[in-house]
């Protein structure tokens, strides 16, 4: 049996590999110099592969509960126990993250690469897919100046995130072409844009904190870690993690805000007993000058502006109860207006894609089309940030790549 892969990246690969091991003949079309080059750009190049605190809570899509199968059909333990198997070992970093101890994403496409070597599988590189046929029980792969043909068709040409590493969305087009519908595509996993004045004052300010997202009704998800602000808002793994339920409420057309907590360990009680017995001891010294040493110092003074203060040479030993809580108030609930997001070029993954309700659940054939099969990031899902995504990608591609080659 031919397979044709039509796209060499996580999810590709793992579907070639999957499909050759059952005594397929796959070729993976590439349309890139050469595969797997998303991979090389996960984790920071490190290539954080999968997270020990799997759930499908952990991912996103119109219609989610249909992908839980995949999920357990190709595990956690059967993802770690197949690249343990081709040379990786794993090592478990914060929060779960798992990656190769090499902590090099080169030696997960090296592994990967080696075993489709291994198989016989073939890899045709700078091969655009521009259209798809099927005619009675074959399928025609076309490119400009070329005709291929195969028995049965894994589409794994991701989303639209990055498309400098090749995931253009130009997938969704052969997709529509066998009347699949598509949900609108939007960034996931991508820094924030705020309306502010600061911004060009404070960028680059790290710190720990807290994160929530936002609308006039309800809290739309919450995160923690590392902060950084930026000349456009806001960035760090706490806003990766919320942008894509924020994004989803902005495109509705509501008003979407972020709220940022500066120390999360502290009530407002709690920091306000610190900061008053602070302005006790060093009474004699302005409001600007009573900060220097609490918080970082490109802060201050915006943070001040923001609290209402007019008058920054103020004595910090006469400020009120009221003028010490205008200051706590932004530490603890600095509130931006959310007014749109980073490009595809900045985002990790892609929300939105092809309809799940048109995807057979269990094997992830298109039940409008008998022989074709998508995988990754073309379909509508999307998980958090921290290996979910690969997951994904290794649970799906198993999937497909298996059950396409049983006769």
């Amino acid at each position: 049996m031919k397979i044709a892969v039509i796209g060499g990246g996580a999810s590709g690969l793992m579907a070639a590999i999957a499909a050759a091991r059952k005594g397929a003949e796959v070729t993976i079309y590439e349309k890139l110099n050469k595969v797997g080059k998303k991979i090389l750009a996960t984790g920071n190049g490190r290539c954080n592969y999968t997270n020990m605190n799997m759930s499908i809570d952990r991912y996103h899509g119109k219609n989610i509960k249909s992908v839980e199968n995949i999920l357990n059909f190709f595990d956690l333990n059967k993802t770690l126990n197949f690249f343990e198997n081709l040379g990786i070992n794993p090592y478990v970093g914060e929060l779960g993250k798992v990656y190769p101890s090499s902590l090099q994403a080169s030696s997960v496409l090296d592994v990967l690469r080696y075993e489709a070597e291994r198989l016989k599988i073939q890899e045709v590189t700078d091969f655009e897919v521009i259209e798809l046929r099927k005619n009675k029980d074959k399928f025609s792969i076309i490119s400009k100046d070329t005709i291929c043909v195969a028995d049965k068709v894994i589409l794994s040409t991701g989303g639209k995130a990055s498309p400098q590493l090749g995931t253009d969305g130009s997938g969704y087009a052969l997709a529509k072409s066998f009347g699949h519908k598509i949900i609108e595509p939007f960034p996931a996993l991508v820094q924030l844009k705020l309306k502010g004045k600061y911004f060009k004052r404070i960028t680059g300010i790290r710190f720990d904190g807290v994160v929530k997202g936002l609308t006039d009704k309800k809290i739309i998800r919450e995160d923690e870690g590392e902060i950084l602000f930026t000349d456009y808002g806001i960035s760090g793994p706490p806003i990766l993690q919320i942008s894509r339920n924020v994004i989803e409420e902005f495109n509705k057309g509501l008003k979407v805000y972020v709220s940022v907590d500066m120390f999360p360990d502290l009530t407002k009680t709690e920091l306000y007993d610190l900061l008053s017995v602070r302005f006790n001891k060093i009474g004699y010294k302005s409001i600007e000058d009573g900060l220097i040493g609490f918080i970082n110092k490109k802060l201050i003074t915006v943070i001040l502006i923001e609290a209402g203060f007019e008058d920054l040479n103020k004595i910090c030993g006469k400020l009120n109860k009221k003028e010490i809580y205008k200051i706590i108030d932004i530490l603890k609930e600095w509130k931006f207006e959310v007014t749109g997001h980073n490009t595809w070029q900045q985002a990790q993954t892609t929300a939105g894609g092809v309809d799940m309700t048109e995807i057979n659940p269990n094997t992830l054939e298109s039940v409008k089309v008998k022989g074709l099969y998508l995988t990754g990031e073309i379909l509508d899902v999307d998980g958090d940030c921290g290996g979910f995504n690969l997951q994904w990608a290794w649970s799906s591609g198993y999937t497909a790549g298996h059950f396409s080659s049983i006769s």
